[in-house]
């Protein structure tokens, strides 16, 4: 009996054994999981502290880090988690600096996309206004080539008048109406060039402040940039035990960052494709849609 009962226990050690070498994931699960779900190699997890700051709900997280388990199956064909409200894997939003950091980032990124806005408005704005102008210098000049031309006949006219011997009497009073006409035309045409050349003026004012919005801009951007480099995701851990979070700026930033942390509990280390989950920064991957990468997945097959 004694000699059964130590065949069991080695078979059952081999197996353990086995399972833990090509399912490195379940070494993360309790053994009494282990032993009471032989088959199953899925690493169970539960959420375990959501600080309120953070706006989440523990039913809205449970939610995201199903979504992030969903990136592991789309990309795998496989179930490798499954959620359990008894898992020793456990999952922590811990607010801290970091959050607060990122707060920062979203906020100065909202202030330069609403600046990006007015400059787009006000060029817009101001592209309209010269067009507008444009048009009036064009209407401007054929006016003044129009009246030009009725000054060349008139002076023409008067003219030939003085050659034979001055104005008739006749003729005078037809010549001074005439006369003050081509005035009055000189006169209106007049004011209508110097309120162009007014609003002219108040263009190159307009020129001068979407300039200096653009400064402003670029500044702004080159200051971000600079403040706010791509990060490691120390945003996020994991150590054996729980993955804890410790700053997201969206949704999809934290959804992407949990499925990051679960590939480290399957056992996955960095790797150097800009655009899979396990890079170690977050920068280039598509944080709407994203899909597993050939890097993520060959980690995965060489475990």
């Amino acid at each position: 009996m004694r000699l059964v009962l130590l065949s069991l226990l080695v078979i059952f050690l081999l197996g353990m054994t086995y399972q833990t070498r090509n399912h490195p994931q379940i070494r993360n699960n309790k053994l009494l999981d282990r032993i009471q779900h032989p088959f199953d190699t899925r690493l169970r997890y539960r959420i375990a502290e959501v600080d309120p700051r953070f706006g989440l709900s523990e039913n809205e997280l449970k939610q995201i880090s199903q979504q992030a388990i969903d990136i592991w199956k789309a990309g795998t064909g496989q179930d490798y988690f499954v959620y359990d409200p008894d898992a020793q894997l456990t999952i922590h939003l811990i607010y801290d600096q970091r959050q607060d950091e990122s707060m920062q980032r979203r906020q100065q990124i909202g202030q330069i996309q609403h600046n990006q806005q007015v400059w787009v408005n006000k060029n817009q704005q101001l592209k309209q206004f010269k067009d507008e102008l444009d048009r009036t210098n064009a209407m401007l000049e054929a006016r003044k080539h129009q009246l030009g031309l009725q000054l060349q006949q008139y002076n023409q006219q008067i003219a030939v008048i003085n050659q034979h011997g001055g104005i008739p009497p006749s003729e005078r009073d037809q010549l001074m109406q005439q006369q003050n006409q081509l005035q009055q035309q000189i006169f209106v045409l007049q004011q209508e060039i110097n309120i162009y050349n007014q609003k002219i003026q108040q263009l190159n004012l307009q020129v001068d402040d979407l300039n200096q919005l653009n400064q402003q801009i670029d500044s702004s951007v080159k200051s971000f940039n600079q403040r706010f480099q791509p990060r490691l995701f120390d945003k996020g851990s994991f150590n054996g035990k729980q993955i804890n979070i410790y700053e997201f700026e969206s949704v999809e930033d934290l959804r992407l960052t949990l499925a990051h942390e679960f590939g480290h509990a399957l056992g996955l280390k960095h790797n150097q494709d800009p655009q899979a989950l396990m890079y170690p920064l977050m920068k280039d991957q598509n944080m709407q849609n994203f899909r597993l990468s050939a890097a993520d997945i060959a980690l995965l097959q060489a475990r």
